[in-house]
């Protein structure tokens, strides 16, 4: 091994770990400012989801400094257990009504 791959090799993993970083970031600032927990309840269009995914890479820079909200998909709370995900993009709010209901 020349030096040349050596150095291509560290970098490489320095790269990979620095994107799992940024990841774990982003992931932390949807939790904490937009209050996406895994299973969280959203509502879009009228409907109440629970979360199975979200989408870190559809966040954008806003002009203030933070980010855009992420896409996400979920599955309708009465088909938590058997329904498939359904893409619901940024058009989604958190349920504050099931969390006061749970908070009770």
């Amino acid at each position: 091994m020349d030096y040349g791959d050596s150095v291509q090799k560290v970098l490489l993993r320095k790269i990979r770990k620095a994107e799992q970083d940024l990841l774990q970031l982003k992931l932390d600032y949807c939790r904490f400012v937009f209050g996406l927990t895994h299973r969280a309840r959203v509502v879009s269009d009228g409907t109440v989801y629970l979360v199975r995914s979200v989408d870190v890479e559809s966040m954008k820079n806003t002009e203030e400094g933070g980010f855009t909200r992420p896409a996400i998909a979920g599955v309708p709370i009465n088909q938590a257990d058997t329904g498939e995900s359904i893409q619901l993009g940024t058009n989604w709010e958190l349920d504050t009504v099931s969390d006061q209901a749970a908070i009770k």
